[in-house]
């Protein structure tokens, strides 16, 4: 229980301590970013040591909870957070030096950093519906600040769109919980047990049929938009090309998979309350829509960042189709697919944070990276052939076990599957190629030494993704197992 609640506080402290005194040591902020992000993922470990000796672990006032789904997601924030904290450091002042941004604006991101990490773990730990709702909330007006920090028309106007879009899609999604919630109190004895989500877990079978399908609806729109699902996905491909290269990679890392995970929170309690495949369908339609809408969309960006934003649509829409298909295989492949999808999609966005470090260009004029910067050119071709799910690679693995449960369930939609697939490959591909390959050495400036940072995190990134592709270890595949449980509702 200490361990859950110091990986609350420290981000918590963080968020204190960087407001005291990052604008007095802007040259050592970045380095105390490192440290309190680093001193999470600890104790995020601390956690995950003290669940497999007793789990599930439930706080003295039911607010937090924590079993095997939230931990994975838990020890993936933590981790990532600390990864794209190291990449932040050098890149962040760079952005000082070239002045691009002013020192009031990197001492409202390491701020913003901090809270954003917060808001994000509490909506992984609460057990209280209403609170993940606030959480959501908070992490996206912290991303909104962030979003728009280099000041420019886009990142402005992208802030705006992020801002009014999410809005929407939030107030949907407290609408769906208000729903669930005057279902349920009228159950209790108590209000405060139902908002509660292992009270409604445990009596879900006695709530209202008729409320929970609408309260569902509202829940599958709001949180969908964040998660970047069709229609309402047109805020992510702005957001993330015109944010600094650290948050797109907490955007596209952690925003759209907790967001993923609050809507799965509330379709196991749906599933149990209806006992039918209502919420399955919906989801599976949605996520099947978004996957094909962002394999076709994709073809023909010229903007690296907004290419791999629509990658990130067509790959939660996966998700999101796996999820809804249900039962064990699909829903093992939609757990590893979040975690593996965080970690490369993160390290794509460090990438391209390298390339552009120094180069004062549009990342639509990138061209001839393995000439001018071979070790990031590299890196770039490898994170992109596994994003399209070359083996080996956890990518691989998880898209090719949804194949599997998709030919088992659905024959006909495999098809589809297949096709869009194949549709995205030839585009990021296609689109990859003059970005990497093309001789144009007048495009990229040759490489300054400093223009290396944030390698390790990118190695860190990509080699988990390749040895979980090859090997998972006894203790992952536990945990794996049980959160599928915990999902399906068995």
């Amino acid at each position: 229980m200490i361990a859950l609640y110091c990986t609350l506080f420290i981000p918590a402290f963080g968020v204190v301590l960087m407001a005291l005194i990052g604008k007095k040591h802007q040259a050592q902020a970045g380095v105390i970013n490192i440290i309190l992000s680093a001193a999470t993922l600890i104790s995020a470990i601390f956690l995950a040591i003290s669940f497999l000796h007793t789990s599930p672990i439930i706080s003295k006032h039911k607010q937090f909870y924590v079993d095997a789904f939230n931990l994975l997601l838990i020890i993936l924030t933590a981790l990532i957070a600390t990864t794209t904290a190291i990449f932040s450091n050098k890149h962040m002042w760079c952005n000082i030096i070239i002045n691009r941004i002013s020192k009031n604006h990197l001492y409202l991101y390491h701020v913003m950093y901090q809270m954003f990490t917060l808001m994000i773990l509490v909506t992984l730990t609460t057990n209280n519906l209403g609170i993940l709702w606030v959480a959501m909330e908070g992490a996206t007006l912290t991303t909104v600040l962030l979003v728009s920090l280099y000041r420019t028309p886009q990142a402005i106007e992208a802030a705006w769109k992020y801002f009014i879009l999410c809005m929407v899609g939030i107030a949907l999604a407290l609408f769906g919980t208000i729903l669930l919630y005057s279902s349920a109190s009228q159950l209790f004895a108590t209000n405060n047990s139902a908002i509660l989500w292992t009270v409604l877990y445990k009596n879900a079978g006695v709530l209202d049929a008729s409320i929970i399908k609408l309260a569902f609806a509202f829940l599958l729109i709001g949180y969908g938009a964040k998660i970047g699902l069709v229609p309402l996905h047109n805020w992510l491909p702005d957001a993330y090309s015109e944010s600094p290269a650290p948050i797109s990679a907490l955007l596209s890392g952690l925003l759209s998979t907790a967001a993923l995970y609050a809507l799965i929170r509330f379709k196991i309690i749906v599933d149990l309350a209806l006992n039918s495949h209502l919420s399955g369908y919906l989801m599976m339609g949605f996520g099947l829509l978004s996957f094909l809408v962002a394999a076709i969309l994709m073809q023909h960006q010229k903007n690296i960042k907004r290419m791999f934003s629509y990658s990130s649509i067509e790959h939660m829409g996966l998700m999101t189709f796996a999820f809804g298909l249900g039962g064990m295989l699909a829903t093992f492949s939609a757990i590893l697919y979040m975690l593996m999808h965080a970690l490369v999609k993160s390290a794509i966005f460090i990438t391209i944070g390298n390339i552009m470090q120094f180069n004062p260009i549009r990342s639509n004029k990138i061209s001839g990276l393995i000439c001018n910067q071979p070790i990031i050119g590299w890196s770039l071709l490898l994170a992109t052939l596994i994003i399209c799910g070359f083996p080996p690679s956890g990518i691989f693995t998880s898209e090719l076990l949804l194949f599997m449960a998709t030919i088992k369930s659905y024959p006909w939609l495999a098809l589809l599957l297949l096709l869009g697939l194949v549709i995205a490959f030839a585009g990021l591909l296609r689109n990859i190629h003059p970005i990497i390959y093309a001789n144009d050495q007048s495009l990229v400036q040759p490489v300054h030494e400093e223009n290396k940072i944030g390698i390790s995190s990118l190695i860190i990134h990509l080699a988990l993704v390749i040895i979980l592709g090859i090997y998972m270890p006894p203790i992952l595949m536990r945990l794996l197992k049980q959160a599928v449980v915990v999902v399906i509702g068995t």
